[in-house]
């Protein structure tokens, strides 16, 4: 059974930002799909990233200056757009891991008492 994000309005929005911005600082510079596999790889097959939910978030992220984008050639010889992480996204996945991590441990405490 796996999550497909765009049936899963309930997800905060952030979570899929920190995902990508976490991937792209592993992985270097990528192209969506690229992304979307990777995520659907880490989370052994239970999280699904459509066009319609990954596209929007990465256009998000641009905006905000925490990735930018040129366009190059994939693996698979076709024109695609690569993302990469800016100084500005690196600081702002640092500050968002700690959140993450703070907010988390609350929840966990909570379902766990």
């Amino acid at each position: 059974m796996g999550i497909n994000m765009s049936d899963r309005k309930d997800i905060l929005q952030g979570t899929l930002d920190l995902m990508v911005l976490k991937t792209l600082h592993a992985l270097g510079s990528m192209h969506g799909y690229g992304i979307a596999q990777r995520l659907q790889r880490i989370s052994e097959d239970v999280l699904y990233l459509n066009q319609g939910t990954l596209y929007p978030a990465l256009l998000r992220l641009e905006q905000k200056a925490l990735i930018a984008s040129e366009w190059g050639v994939s693996d698979s010889n076709r024109r695609a757009r690569f993302y990469s992480l800016t100084k500005s996204g690196r600081r702002h996945l640092k500050d968002e891991m700690e959140n993450w991590r703070i907010l988390s441990g609350i929840v966990n405490r909570v379902l766990e008492a």
